[in-house]
């Protein structure tokens, strides 16, 4: 068993036209089925979801029309769009923002499922500021930078209630399309409700960097120094179940910025265990390694046989296609099934109603002694 692949494509289309077009088209049936699947139709209205937009991000108003039109205008879409108590989702990240020599540095690993990722990086300038990122829900962003030299990355909280807010990938749009600076950002995600618990962590090319644990409806803990994994240190009280170690990861970061590294060095070790994770195949490896630079507005996309670079002034549109190789535990693992099912149970409480019934029957056929890594991972996802 194989672990799998993603194409990623690099777009340049300054205002959503044709390419956005053709990039909805594309996704937008598989989008339509899992935010129905999930309870998407029965959540807010049209109505309730444009008047969250205008209330909170009105900058983005003009921009969710003209996507709404582009895609048919029609109220599921636009629900869709405007990202007002959608869905809960998730995936499992490491992030660090440093400044030293060589300057300051943003660099995020993104681990998921490869048939879950977009792969797709866009340069924008929607609002009227140039933008440039990695797409989610096909506007939003899981990571970018913006031509005032402020980058930005999320990742997953840990916690799986929810209250009314947004979307996690449209603040991270609305923050590049309107902020330009670490305290700009912070007051507009000070505002703004989260729908979930994420961790956001913001550098800019002043050399300020911040990590804010956004909480489920509003409100926000800043935290020090500037790493996120996938728990918030603000809320976790006592043990809580830890299946992507994020607690190892998060320690392996303190560990290394302890010795001040220097930014290249620290991208040298995002693509390395316990940062960079294999199991592709069960749903958990990094997909990518992302290392902004704020100052210049360039990025570069890493993976351990092979790098992208791109910037904001010389942008260049082209494809990648990465595979990547089977992790441990991919395989089907025959003995063991019903100790280790028993032990998944523990993960129920993190999981939607459809993830936990996916888990319920995973762990039925592990009992049997099949393993399936690759429904293990959509289980979180859902």
């Amino acid at each position: 068993m194989n672990g799998g692949s993603l194409i990623f494509d690099a777009v340049a289309e300054p205002q959503a036209s044709a390419k956005w077009r053709a990039r909805w088209e594309r996704s937008w049936p598989d989008y339509r089925a899992w935010f129905l699947a999930r309870g998407g139709e029965s959540g807010p209205s049209r109505a309730e979801a444009e008047a969250a937009l205008a209330r909170y991000m009105p900058e983005l108003v003009p921009v969710h029309r003209r996507l709404t039109r582009i895609a048919g205008g029609g109220d599921l879409a636009a629900r869709f769009l405007a990202t007002w108590c959608p869905p809960r989702y998730l995936g499992g990240c490491s992030v660090a923002a440093v400044t030293g020599e060589g300057g300051t540095r943003l660099l995020r690993n993104y681990d998921l499922a490869p048939e879950l990722n977009e792969g797709l990086l866009l340069r924008s300038e929607w609002t009227g500021r140039p933008v440039m990122g990695m797409v989610e829900f096909l506007w939003g962003l899981s990571d970018g930078v913006n031509g005032a030299g402020l980058a930005a990355a999320l990742a997953y909280g840990g916690h799986p209630e929810t209250a009314e807010g947004f979307g996690v990938t449209t603040l991270m749009r609305y923050v590049l399309e309107t902020c330009g600076s670490v305290p700009e950002a912070i007051a507009a995600l000070r505002r703004i409700p989260s729908h979930m618990a994420y961790n956001v962590t913001l550098a800019d090319r002043t050399g300020r960097t911040a990590t804010l644990e956004l909480w489920p409806g509003g409100g926000l803990a800043l935290c020090r120094p500037a790493i996120a994994t996938n728990h918030q240190r603000s809320r976790d009280a006592g043990a809580r179940p830890d299946p992507g170690q994020s607690r190892d990861r998060r320690a392996h970061l303190e560990r290394l910025l302890r010795g001040a590294p220097p930014p290249d060095r620290l991208a040298e070790a995002f693509l390395e265990p316990p940062l960079y994770r294999r199991d592709h195949a069960g749903g958990f490896g990094t997909l990518f390694t992302a290392v902004y630079d704020p100052a210049a507005g360039a990025l570069s996309l890493l993976w351990p046989d092979r790098r992208w670079h791109q910037a904001l002034d010389a942008f260049e549109e082209g494809r990648r296609v990465i595979r990547y190789a089977a992790g441990p535990g991919a395989a089907t693992t025959p003995a063991g099934g019903a100790e280790l099912a028993a032990a998944l149970q523990a993960l129920r409480p993190w999981l939607s109603r459809p993830g936990a019934a996916a888990l319920d029957r995973w762990c039925e056929e592990a009992r049997g002694g099949h393993c399936d890594w690759a429904a293990f991972g959509r289980a979180f996802s859902c």
